[in-house]
Parts: structure tokens; sequence; C-alpha cells
């Protein structure tokens, strides 16, 4: 048998992902005709069938797919072989890139990463903001080195670090509504007031949507901060990171909606990176450096998140009003 290089797996790998020669050429900047070459000579030095080709779409044998399964998991040792000696040949990384997410509280988080990067001039610090699943878009599409917000803990590519739960509660200006808030409020009964949600800056993940009453008219915003003002301004309602409004709800400039039916949601934080990728000497400086910080950030949100709990308890013994009431 002839030996079959790295460079004929990676165009049959992309091949079957990408469902098409001339998408996988593209993928891998390369021209059809090279792609399909690649292909051609790997199903000869094997002797099999790898792809149908008969349809309208190219699809994989069953001897394709066993053999794409094998391959793949050379293919990303090959791949962080390859990172790995850029990073050994750079030395210290002259960048990182960290996202934040719409969960974060930013004046902590942006005070713990200045400490860092203020004490290694050599590495810039590239921060970008990201809402609902764009940070881990990012991450998983080699854009991020780090991202600050909420992971799926289950996913075997995933490292994390733990930085404290944030609670979520629904909140409403007063006077905003005609009728009083109580623990029974439903869905049904806000559809009728515009509700205000965080845009998903995802590029190609499917959207995910938290929150949002069906059928209910809604305005979108960027991030927390604008989605406070405009329910600050009696312009809508929504749901917003407990530490953002511990003020407002002390002095009654916002209402809390906590309920049965809007019973808010804590998330948890977390500092993550991918565990499939190698990480250079400066990230993995600022990795163990958030594990020594975590814990005092993480009793900054165990305030709001024991200040939520005395909400809802109170919202929970909030005593039932007259039926005349509740029609209001």
């Amino acid at each position: 048998m002839t030996p079959f290089t790295l460079h004929d797996l990676q165009c049959f790998d992309a091949v079957i992902r990408e469902g098409g020669f001339q998408a996988a050429a593209t993928v891998l900047h390369r021209s059809h005709p090279a792609v399909f070459a690649a292909v051609a000579k790997l199903e000869r030095q094997l002797g099999l069938k790898l792809l149908d080709r008969e349809g309208y779409r190219v699809r994989p044998t069953e001897a394709g797919l066993s053999l794409q399964r094998r391959a793949q998991s050379l293919l990303r040792e090959m791949e962080g072989l390859r990172v790995h000696a850029k990073q050994l040949l750079l030395g210290e990384e002259t960048q990182l890139r960290v996202v934040i997410g719409d969960l974060c509280p930013r004046p902590q988080l942006l005070g713990l990463l200045s400490v860092f990067f203020t004490k290694r001039s050599a590495t810039r610090l590239h921060l970008d903001y990201e809402a609902i699943t764009g940070p881990c878009e990012r991450l998983f599409d080699d854009e991020a080195d780090l991202i600050l917000h909420r992971v799926d803990k289950s996913d075997p590519r995933l490292e994390w670090i733990d930085l404290g739960t944030v609670s979520v509660v629904p909140v409403v200006a007063p006077g905003f509504l005609p009728f009083p808030i109580t623990p029974s409020i439903s869905p049904e009964r806000m559809r009728d007031f515009t509700q205000c949600i965080i845009r998903d800056t995802a590029r190609h993940s499917p959207e995910r949507s938290y929150f949002v009453v069906e059928g209910a008219h809604q305005c979108s915003v960027a991030d927390h901060q604008m989605k406070k003002e405009l329910i600050l301004r009696g312009m809508a309602w929504g749901h917003v990171p407990r530490f953002l409004i511990e003020e407002e709800l002390r002095d009654g400039r916002l209402l809390c909606m906590l309920g049965r039916h809007f019973p808010g949601v804590t998330e948890e934080l977390v500092a993550a990176r991918r565990r499939d990728r190698p990480q250079g000497p400066v990230a993995n400086q600022l990795w163990q450096y958030i594990e020594t910080q975590a814990s005092s950030l993480r009793s900054v949100l165990d305030v709001t998140k024991s200040s939520a709990r005395r909400v809802q308890a109170t919202v929970t013994r909030r005593p039932k009003r007259k039926q005349s009431q509740r029609r209001a």
C-alpha cells in the first residue's frame, strides 16, 4: 500500500464535514481539482470506496465514516502540534484575545484584567464583548483564547474556573404596569407590554432565547446596561443581572417581578478556555492568576445572591390580594 499523506486525510475529512468538494476547497483555501484529486488518490491507495458520488450531495460510505472517525483524532493532534510549534517559535504571546460575556460584572473583571496586563507590557490584551451564545462561538471558532461567560460544563473540549453565580431577575419601573405586581403575574398578562431583550451576537450558531414572552412586542439592545436604562425610563420591562440593579431595587426606582411564572434564573459565571488547544506561557499565567482571584469575585457576587434570595422570600410570603385588587 502506497503511504497516504496528512493532506489527503485533511481533504477527505473536509469533504465529509462540508458536504461537498467545492465547500471543502473553500474551507481549506485550495482549488476544487486539488481536493478532488487528493480524495481520489486516497481511495486508490487504500483500495476502498470512501465516498458515494451518485446523489446530489457527496455522502460517505460506511468505510468512509469509519476512516474519518479515526482520522479526526490524528488531524486534531497535527493541529495541536502546529499551534504548539508556532508558540515555541514566538515565545511569549504578543496578544491574548479575551471575550467578556453579557453576564459579567464589568468593573470587577476589567479591574482583574487590568492588574494582570499592566505587568506584561509585551503582551497586548485584545478585548471583545459578546452576548448570549456569542462568547462560546468565538471560543470554538478559535477567535478567543479565554472567555468570561457561562458554558456547557459537560463539553469535554472545555476547562473552566468558577467565578460565582449571577442572579437574573425580571424588573419593571413603577407605574409601567396598570395593575399591581404580584407573584401570580402570567406571561399572557405581560404580552401587551414591551419586553426588552439582549441581541445574540453569534453569527452562525443556532439562536437561543431566554425569558422571551412569545407574541409580546420586543425591543432589542446590545447589553444589559442599555436594557437597564430603558427599563428605568419606563420604556419596557425585562430580566437584568441582580448585581447591576441593587441600588435601584433598594430605593424603589425598579420593582422586582419574581413569582411563579417569572422565577428568574441563576447562571454560573466562569472563565473558560479550550482544553484541546495548547496554551502559551502568558495564557497559562493569566489562567493561574484568575484561579487565585476567583474567590474574591465570588464573594462580591455572593452578596447579590443573598439579596436575591431575600427578595424571592419576600415575594413568596407576600399575602394574596383580593380578587378585585388583582384585576385592577
